[in-house]
């Protein structure tokens, strides 16, 4: 039963597009597509949209030189790349919290070259450890909130928020509930089986997800996994889909004990607290997540959370990965390896591209953990 429920998590990220058109003719609303997941999720649900979220292929983008710099991260690049090819023909608008420069140019160049009713963009904080970084989000929600409003013909009333903020919640705490069943010596479920119940909870409905992941903590408890785990590794970084990758270092003999990525558990981690003020909550929330290193200055909040990841999983060492062209993300590259050799967690970092070079990274990747083998048999 539990290989039925992981099947279904693939099912919906290979045919995310089909169910996609399936969900629109059967419940005739709308769905918006965004690009990273500081977009409140929350406010669409309240206004009955469908949030899905605008990822690549990992086909190599040969349409998007005209539209956009080659020289961007790759996720930018493949995912422009199946708008233009219509992959997302289905989707009535879109919607970007601001990130990074790339994204940005990925949400203008589709807003301009490709059809869509509705294009928003919400002015998120780069600073989100300055004490204005709430007071001022929720201005800006306020504001996306009422472009909704217009766009729909309808008020979201502060039932409405609270029954996105529930539908958002439930799903986060039902997908960190199976994470704990990572943290066993023998852990129920692979790297590459959490990816793909993340992967699908930003797919899909998300209440029909989470009704899939009630099933699953129903059945793991009972699971026994016909496999070694092998070495405990955690992979931490830019955003990551890549499920081939993910499953040919777990042949190597290891387990992805734990992710830090906004495919992975920086998606889930934290909660809206419910408050009077639904749509402070809801800034809150998303000011206080574990945060993107492109907001996460001056301190390097999310290293230090990185640490106690590895603790708390007691991962044996880290596979960091970079989107090629991301600077965010290396540059935190050197303070990561430094704080995570200090707990005695040895990190190696690969940088990814549209397609990933696995009979190079396989070299590489099997004789990082003959090292951390060789470790451990030093003490």
């Amino acid at each position: 039963m539990v290989e039925e429920i992981f099947q279904k998590f693939r099912d919906w990220i290979d045919n995310r597009h089909e169910y996609a058109k399936e969900w629109k003719e059967k419940t005739n609303r709308k769905i918006i597509g965004y690009f990273c997941t500081y977009v409140p999720e929350e406010i669409l649900y309240a206004a009955d949209i469908l949030p899905v979220r605008i990822l690549g292929s990992h086909e190599p983008p040969t349409v998007t030189e005209p539209y956009i710099f080659a020289m961007f991260c790759h996720l930018c690049r493949d995912s422009l790349a199946q708008g233009l090819k219509g992959k997302f023909d289905y989707l009535d608008g879109i919607v970007e919290g601001q990130s990074c420069l790339h994204l940005r140019q990925t949400f203008n160049a589709w807003r301009l070259h490709i059809p869509v009713d509705y294009a928003y963009y919400i002015y998120v904080p780069h600073s989100v450890q300055t004490p204005h970084a709430t007071p001022y989000l929720t201005q800006e929600l306020a504001k996306f909130k009422h472009s909704l409003e217009e766009w729909i013909g309808r008020k979201v009333t502060d039932s409405d928020l609270d029954r996105g903020i529930r539908t958002m919640n439930r799903n986060r705490e039902l997908m960190r509930k199976i994470y704990e069943y990572r943290k066993l010596d023998n852990p129920k479920i692979t790297g590459l089986e959490a990816m793909e119940m993340v992967l699908s909870s930003q797919m899909v409905d998300k209440e029909e997800h989470s009704k899939l992941v009630e099933q699953l903590l129903r059945e793991l408890p009972n699971r026994k996994l016909n496999r070694n785990p092998g070495t405990r590794l955690m992979i931490i970084g830019s955003e990551d889909d890549d499920r081939i990758f993910m499953q040919n270092v777990e042949n190597l003999g290891a387990t992805f004990v734990i992710d830090e990525h906004c495919t992975g558990s920086r998606y889930l981690w934290n909660n809206v607290s419910p408050s009077e003020d639904r749509l402070g909550a809801i800034a809150e929330r998303y000011v206080d997540r574990v945060p993107c290193p492109s907001k996460d200055w001056p301190e390097f909040t999310r290293v230090k959370h990185a640490v106690n990841l590895a603790q708390e999983f007691k991962a044996q060492g880290a596979l960091v990965i970079q989107n090629k062209f991301c600077d965010p993300h290396g540059i935190e590259i050197p303070p990561l390896k430094e704080a995570l050799k200090s707990i005695g967690v040895p990190i190696y970092p690969l940088e990814f591209d549209v397609t990933v070079p696995w009979g190079q990274f396989r070299t590489r990747v099997e004789a990082f953990l003959e090292t951390l083998t060789g470790l451990e048999d030093l003490f």
